[in-house]
């Protein structure tokens, strides 16, 4: 039995943008539960809804898309709730920002509808939506201004060096049946290790554990990243 349609919010404060991503995602069975034209309609519209998935613009009028993602992952109800951030720029610093808040990823405006429907689907599944390219781009020009960063994660010597290396392949954008071949491992374990991984870092997904393999410089230049 398939697993049913992720339940969509969007959030942006261009009625067609809106407009077309609601038709986008309806033609491919993917239901959209509300819009939203600000941050704070954002939040009470998954207060209500209880979406699976909300697409959330970073420039919106009264309350950005940034602070109703912190609003929305910090709440219980949103809790469980995956965020990909709608921009169009890839370098931008409310992007990162957005990520190590705890969203799952981004895309530009002008993504395909081949792309955005796979990338409801992605995050809802649980994986994250990041170009590791994108992700060095974003960590090293925004990283170092990002001092007002208050996600308390655990230290990196709590992992084991097999759990190191295994968050070093995965900043590099690796999938784990690509971790499992490259370790020579079984993708069960791969996926054992990746949650022990979020775990005692005290992660929330994927996305949060490449922008900290970056920040912490295990990942990057020199390292065999793309």
């Amino acid at each position: 039995m398939a697993d049913p349609a992720p339940r969509v919010v969007i959030a942006d404060d261009q009625t067609l943008v809106r407009t077309g991503f609601r038709m986008i995602l309806g033609a491919a069975g993917i239901p959209v539960v509300a819009e939203a034209a600000d941050g704070g309609q954002a939040v009470a519209a998954v207060l209500k809804h209880r979406p699976d998935v909300v697409l959330m613009d970073i420039r919106m009028p009264e309350m950005d898309g940034l602070e109703a993602t912190r609003r929305i992952l910090a709440g219980r109800v949103g809790s469980d709730c995956r965020i990909i951030i709608l921009t169009t720029f890839d370098l931008d610093q409310y992007v990162y920002a957005a990520l190590s808040a705890g969203a799952s990823g981004f895309l530009l405006k002008d993504v395909s509808p081949e792309q955005l429907v796979a990338a409801v689907r992605l995050v809802r599944s649980g994986d994250a939506l990041l170009a590791p390219s994108i992700t060095r781009r974003l960590v090293e020009r925004f990283a170092p201004r990002a001092v007002s960063h208050q996600a308390v994660h655990g230290d990196l010597s709590e992992l084991t060096p097999r759990e190191l290396e295994v968050l070093r392949l995965l900043a590099r954008g690796l999938s784990n049946a690509e971790l499992a071949a490259q370790l020579t491992l079984s993708e069960a374990t791969v996926k054992t290790h990746v949650a022990r991984i979020l775990a005692k870092l005290q992660l929330r997904d994927r996305v949060q554990a490449v922008v900290l393999a970056y920040e912490t410089g295990l990942a990057g230049p020199g390292h065999g990243s793309d």
